[in-house]
């Protein structure tokens, strides 16, 4: 299996990218992974090449550029280049850490979408309290979306939840205003209809307040309302993290405290941490396209890789595409 990965793309590349491919061909020994960016510096980071294959190209999609524009213009850019790979079958699947508007782009234009799927989806893993964490979609690939479109997010999460985190029968659930079934816009209420009556295990409306409570194992939204979401959990956690390290510093006896509680404390910042779940797929593309996300360290890098291997294994587009047909002819029969 080959894995092409953007090894400029993010706020610590090519040092974190290198890393965490060194980390992941060690731990799979069916992977083969090709990094592509400027040579000279993915080297300087490169210990070991087993199974380890460079690309070179010196330029590079900037978190600063126009996504359309960057993709059209930057041919020999090093995401370009990657999406390329997918596209001519050199490559199962790609990640990047870069522009995530770029990268939507070349997966749109390069990798191509899964026939009937009208709109791909952005979906991270987050995090829940008892660990199980929950795929939230969309949060950002399309700040408008029609019923039908929720609709296919409901049908990829499922297959994903069910292939790759090995959820049987995982739950459907709505982002809401509330959980009454009449709650809500008429998008929410028209997707409400379509959700209940799609084969799927619908869990009905949720609330924001319950997302970590693990109330859905897949929750659908507009990609509007889904990067609210997300950037608020984001926000929050950061924050609480913040607060909680003030407060046990402020002093000689909450240092003292602190020192007591701090396997504890770290064993719930890792369990709160989006890094340990991979980066965010872009769900309805021909090949598994994965976003890890800009911050990414060496551990979140090798998640990414490790998830987007288990999607090549478990063929998470080709599912879709079935289910997808399934769905076309129950729908023409009826």
């Amino acid at each position: 299996m080959n894995i092409a990965i953007d090894a400029m793309g993010g706020d610590h590349a090519p040092k974190s990218i290198v890393e965490g491919t060194m980390k992941a061909v060690e731990a799979f020994s069916d992977l083969e992974i090709s990094l592509i960016g400027k040579e000279e510096e993915i080297r300087s980071y490169l210990t070991k090449n087993k199974r380890i294959s460079i690309i070179h190209t010196d330029t590079v999609i900037e978190a600063t550029d126009e996504p359309v524009r960057a993709v059209r213009r930057k041919k020999d850019a090093s995401m370009v280049i990657m999406a390329n790979e997918v596209k001519d079958g050199r490559a199962e699947a790609c990640i990047s850490a870069g522009n995530t508007g770029a990268l939507m782009t070349a997966g749109l234009l390069i990798v191509g979408r899964i026939e009937g799927i009208e709109r791909p989806a952005l979906s991270p893993t987050l995090p829940t309290m008892d660990g199980k964490g929950f795929l939230l979609l969309d949060v950002g690939a399309n700040v408008d979306a029609k019923p039908e479109h929720l609709l296919q997010y409901g049908i990829m999460g499922s297959v994903y939840a069910e292939k790759v985190r090995s959820i049987d029968s995982p739950r459907i659930g709505l982002l809401n205003i509330g959980t009454e079934e009449k709650k809500g816009n008429e998008l929410a209420k028209q997707a409400f209809e379509l959700l209940k009556n799609s084969g799927l295990n619908f869990a009905g409306n949720v609330e924001a307040r319950d997302l970590l409570e693990g109330v859905a194992d897949v929750v659908v939204t507009d990609g509007f309302s889904g990067n609210i979401a997300l950037k608020t959990i984001e926000g929050t956690a950061l924050s609480v993290f913040g607060m909680l390290k003030s407060a046990l510093t402020s002093s000689l006896k909450s240092k003292l405290a602190a020192a007591v509680l701090k396997p504890q404390l770290k064993e719930i910042k890792q369990q709160m941490d989006y890094s340990e779940y991979g980066g965010a797929g872009l769900f309805g593309l021909k090949a598994p396209v994965v976003k890890a996300h800009g911050s990414s360290d060496a551990n979140a890098i090798f998640n990414a890789i490790r998830q987007t291997r288990e999607m090549v294994q478990k063929n998470v587009p080709e599912t879709i595409l079935k289910t997808i047909e399934q769905q076309k002819e129950q729908k023409d029969q009826i």
